[in-house]
């Protein structure tokens, strides 16, 4: 069964049992999720109201994009186990000869490259998310503001969530122009997230306060 199609208390039961995966990088994507789901509910909770008739077609917007947000992260908590099972099939792979200690040793670097491929999509998933969020600041329904302070919490949870994921598995990886990109793009995000977040939030809890 997909993790995706798990009610909410197996997929935590799931995460709780001693198998090492679903993990770390499935929550990330679920954090981020959830966080962009809010994005969501506030657009759809501004539209149709005569008080925010001049957002009205930016919320829509906003609707819009939230939803393939959120359905690209949906699919990664699925993605990120598969990817880190990938990894942990090629520890069975025979080892015996030079020739399969060669195939071995590619198999796994291509393994980890994609286990790292996964959770950088997810930062970059989360930083669009954020920004998008940024866009309903000031312009979404006052009633629902602290959800959007806990969709740009979530949102920038699974950002450095998904970071330490993508740190743990270029750790693994020998191919330095790769470790180098994948390096550089997720402190990019990671900086960038950070000063999204705080703004949403600062903005948040000035409205509620």
């Amino acid at each position: 069964m997909k993790l995706t199609e798990m009610k909410l208390a197996e997929f935590c039961n799931a995460v709780a049992s001693k198998e090492p995966a679903p993990g770390g990088g499935s929550v990330a994507a679920m954090s981020a999720s959830m966080g962009i789901s809010l994005v969501g509910m506030v657009a759809n909770l501004t539209i149709g109201r005569k008080k925010y008739a001049e957002h009205e077609g930016l919320m829509q917007e906003i609707l819009a994009e939230a939803e393939a947000l959120r359905q690209k992260l949906v699919c990664a908590i699925d993605r990120d186990t598969e990817a880190y099972n990938a990894v942990s099939a090629v520890f069975s792979m025979p080892k015996e000869t030079d020739e399969e200690k060669a195939a071995r040793t590619a198999a796994m670097q291509t393994a980890l490259k994609a286990a790292t491929e996964v959770p950088h999509e997810v930062m970059q998933l989360c930083h669009a998310s954020l920004t998008l969020a940024q866009r309903a600041v000031g312009t979404s329904n006052t009633n629902a503001a602290s959800d959007l302070g806990v969709a740009a919490h979530n949102l920038l949870a699974g950002t450095h969530s998904a970071w330490m994921n993508v740190l743990i598995n270029l750790s693994g990886i020998k191919d330095e122009a790769f470790v180098a990109t994948k390096r550089s793009g997720g402190e990019e995000i990671i900086a960038t997230a950070e000063k999204a977040a705080k703004s949403i939030i600062a903005h948040v809890m000035t409205e509620i306060s």
